[in-house]
């Protein structure tokens, strides 16, 4: 068995010693008291000798390596059994005969060893409690903390560690270990077999298996807390030797990490996300840091003190380290010239360089792949909390390179949004607005961001990033040789003069320049190598110089929401040109020479003031790699132009039909859009609209579509051909019985020949001003995903609603809005238990 615990003693005496006491020691009945007190006694020694015992055998039978002698269970066995049978008789025989030569004197392991943590924890009262909950809520766990550098996660998992110490939680060991970037099993285990107390000279020999076998040996009949701090990939569990934590074994594992893949590959699907402090925990730890007597020593300071720690958005680690170099700050202007600092250059502050910014860098370090660090740069572009919509991000990295598109570009988009996520699951970029559409960058972590950009601030001219400061001009460049990229987006720049050389510059980002009324010609003479130009939103903007034809490798073109009149000739020679968004230029006059621009991929042209002729229809065909065409349709001609063209059709992204009356325009046809995400129509004259190929793909991208003022309409039974459809909005319109016809619907079915059931991913769907409208659909739907269903006003026949007590989920609510009470109360319910759970949640609009 590996070894055993030695011991010697001499039980064969009892019976013998039993007969002599008989016989010798009659006396001891005639001294009754004395006698007692001195069994008393005698009992305590024995007891005392028994528990050091079976510490000592305990201790020794820990590691699992050792077991105890048969001589030493007899002799403990005996100990219990003739302290209960013989008394006083045999008490002092025992005793005796307690003496053991080869149990060794070594200290226990210590369940708990209490770790130091920070003088200062502020704010992790509510989270400390949520995971220690969770931790105990089931008697088992694995759980996994995930959060962007600095933001607190070894503080919390220290917490974590102590917590064990002040509560009895039956638990036998609590170990903690940190593995860092690279989890080497053999140190994992080294640490692990310290606090078990295997380590020694015969554990240095043994390989990694044999390690393995011996913790899993100790730990297998164990109830342990394992703690592992800084994981930044997979920790094999089996291969250390823990044994997984199960409800049989009652053990937990925790670890921290910045990745919630880790987690996922951890097996932990619901990991807890620490995020940075909220406003007022923030001020609570900078104002500790800082240090009350700095803050008094003039009145102005508390309020500068709360702009600086506002710069670090909450996060610990700056609020820390910037919270003491302020703390020796003990006049206004030096708070003054903070508050500058971290507001042009935060790079330069104090600290920011060698204590923040290279704890953060691990994560871009860890990002596996050079484009995906390149994609997450970019976003260091982009103003201070500025809100990226990672449609427009996507675009960027595409024109870029980042990505390629030479299998598509759907494949490409994917990449692009699976890029977002790995930098979004790395709290590198943080999910924002309404359905996670866009993603902002922390400020920190865009000021690790720009500082990698310029090599670690060793060339800063190479990436200028002066975005929503407020310019009014363009800043001076030392050299403009070395710029790469150049982001003046979001500032009062009004002109745009000189004649930079820059055979570096690859992107240039001046949109949101609202003043911006011209831009010097000679300006673009010498970027032969821009690839990115975005003049969007810069509505002062009514004309762009001829030059423009000399950049010669412009793949990107923005110049939506400006004024701009017309394209400039020198346009047509932009040959790798493949996006150009022309999208709400309100006063563009013509898109005449668009068909030059062959390399062309994508084309957004809604809301723009030009509305699009049979000649443009035609010059659109010319283009024969379009992919995305978002446009707005006027005719009955056009339409037909564009729908019979299958390139184009398969092209378009978003349409609106605007007051297509004509009056042979009585049947709208749809091809098969496979890509058209959206579809308006407004005041058009058709009677019924059809779908030219019955297949449930022929629409598998469309998410909204709004109709409005087609008078004509009786029903949208083609809407069953949309089955990702997440909103629909219908008004205003007078003919419209149903919304799937039941009749039409009949004749409707999938591949398979089963029968369609809409709707299937709808989250919204508002009704207003359909005085014919009688059915959405003729029986109830199970509506997963819709949360609001809206009746906002006059649709007097709806009386039947598609529901029943089962429709919805239980994580989604369903509610139904409604404009008008009287059409409430005439509402017919499926049944008793239908009308109770949707009355109980009803809204009025």
């Amino acid at each position: 068995m590996g070894g055993c615990i030695s011991v010697s003693v001499s039980c064969d005496q009892f019976v013998n010693q039993f007969s002599q006491w008989l016989c010798v020691r009659r006396s001891y009945i005639h001294s009754l008291p004395e006698n007692l007190e001195a069994l008393h006694k005698a009992m305590e020694v024995l007891k005392t000798k028994q528990d050091d015992v079976k510490r000592r055998v305990d201790r020794e039978e820990f590691t699992g390596r050792l077991q105890r002698l048969s001589q030493v269970q007899v002799w403990l066995t005996n100990v219990a059994s003739i302290e209960k049978r013989f008394n006083d008789m045999e008490v002092e025989s025992l005793s005796s005969h307690g003496e053991f030569d080869v149990v060794t004197e070594v200290a226990m392991v210590v369940q708990v060893e209490e770790m130091p943590i920070q003088s200062i924890v502020v704010g992790q009262e509510t989270m400390l409690e949520r995971v220690w909950n969770s931790l105990m809520k089931d008697g088992f766990k694995i759980m996994g903390l995930y959060g962007m550098g600095g933001v607190g996660k070894t503080t919390l998992l220290t917490q974590i560690n102590n917590k064990f110490s002040e509560i009895d939680g039956g638990f036998d060991i609590v170990m903690w270990v940190v593995v860092s970037k690279t989890p080497e099993i053999y140190r994992i285990q080294e640490d692990i077999a310290k606090r078990l107390g295997l380590s020694g000279e015969e554990w240095d020999k043994k390989t990694e298996n044999k390690r393995a076998v011996d913790i899993h040996n100790v730990l297998r009949r164990k109830k342990f807390v394992l703690l592992l701090d800084d994981i930044w990939e997979k920790v094999n569990l089996e291969s250390v030797g823990v044994p997984y934590p199960s409800r049989e074994n009652g053990s937990i594992v925790a670890f921290t990490t910045r990745s919630r893949d880790v987690c996922g590959r951890m097996g932990v699907n619901d990991p807890m996300k620490v995020n940075c402090l909220e406003p007022e925990e923030a001020w609570d730890l900078f104002q500790k840091k800082v240090g009350e007597n700095t803050l008094k020593i003039h009145p102005d300071i508390p309020e500068l003190a709360k702009q600086v720690a506002e710069k670090c958005r909450g996060l610990p680690l700056a609020l820390n380290v910037i919270g003491e170099t302020m703390a020796c700050k003990s006049t206004v202007q030096e708070w003054r010239h903070a508050i500058d600092v971290l507001t042009s250059s935060a790079i330069e502050f104090s600290g920011m360089e060698d204590e923040i910014l290279p704890i953060l860098k691990y994560s871009y370090d860890n990002l596996n792949m050079e484009h995906v660090k390149s994609c997450f740069l970019y976003c260091s572009l982009f103003p201070e909390d500025y809100e990226m919509k990672k449609e427009e991000l996507v675009d960027y990295w595409i024109c870029e390179g980042y990505i390629d598109v030479k299998d598509g570009k759907e494949r490409a988009i994917n990449e692009g949004y699976a890029i977002i996520g790995t930098l979004v699951r790395t709290c590198l970029l943080l999910e924002e607005g309404w359905k996670k559409a866009e993603v902002k960058m922390h400020d920190v972590v865009r000021e690790m961001a720009l500082w990698i950009s310029s090599d670690l601030g060793k060339h800063k001219d190479q990436c200028i990033v002066r975005a929503g400061v407020g310019l009014h001009t363009v800043p001076e460049v030392k050299n403009w040789r070395a710029v790469r990229r150049m982001s003046l987006m979001k500032n009062e720049l009004q002109k745009i003069l000189g004649c930079p050389t820059c055979p570096e510059l690859t992107t240039l980002l001046l949109q949101k320049n609202h003043k911006l009324v011209n831009i010097s010609g000679e300006f673009f003479r010498f970027m032969p190598n821009l690839v990115v130009l975005d003049l969007s939103w810069s509505s002062s903007l009514i004309g762009l110089p001829k030059q423009i034809s000399e950049l010669v490798s412009l793949r990107y073109l923005d110049l939506s929401y400006t004024n701009i009149e017309r394209l400039p000739v020198g346009l047509q020679e932009l040959k790798k040109l493949i996006h150009l968004n022309l999208e709400s230029m309100k006063r563009l006059e013509s898109i005449a020479g668009v068909s030059k621009l062959l390399s062309l991929r994508t084309l957004r042209l809604q809301k723009s003031k030009k509305a699009l002729d049979v000649n443009s229809a035609k010059e659109l065909q010319l283009l024969e790699h379009l992919e995305v065409l978002t446009i707005d349709i006027f005719s009955s001609l056009v339409l037909e132009h564009l729908l019979c063209s299958q390139r184009l059709a398969k092209s378009i992204q978003y349409v609106e039909l605007i007051e297509v009356e004509e009056e042979s325009f009585k049947i709208l046809t749809f091809p098969t859009m496979v890509n058209i995400r959206r579809i308006g129509i407004w005041k058009c004259g058709m009677k019924e609209i059809k779908i030219e190929t019955r297949t449930s793909s022929c629409f598998s991208s469309l998410s909204k579509v709004v109709i409005g003022q087609c008078d004509g309409l009786k029903d949208l039974t083609w809407l069953l051909f949309a089955p990702n459809l997440t909103y629909l909005d219908v008004r205003f319109a007078e003919q419209l019985e149903d919304i799937i016809s039941e009749e039409k619907a009949a004749s409707f079915t999938d591949e398979n020949a089963n029968i369609i059931i809409p709707f299937q991913k709808l989250e919204c769907l508002s009704l207003s001003d359909l005085p014919k409208l009688k059915s959405i659909y003729w029986t109830p739907l199970s509506f997963p995903r819709l949360s609001e269903l809206a009746v906002q006003e006059h649709c007097p026949k709806l009386k039947k609603l598609p529901l029943n007590s089962k429709s919805g989920t239980a994580d989604v609510e369903l509610v139904v809005k409604y404009g008008e009470n009287k059409w409430l109360e005439g509402v017919e319910w499926e049944d008793k238990a239908t009308e109770l759970r949707f009355l109980a949640t009803c809204k009025p609009w």
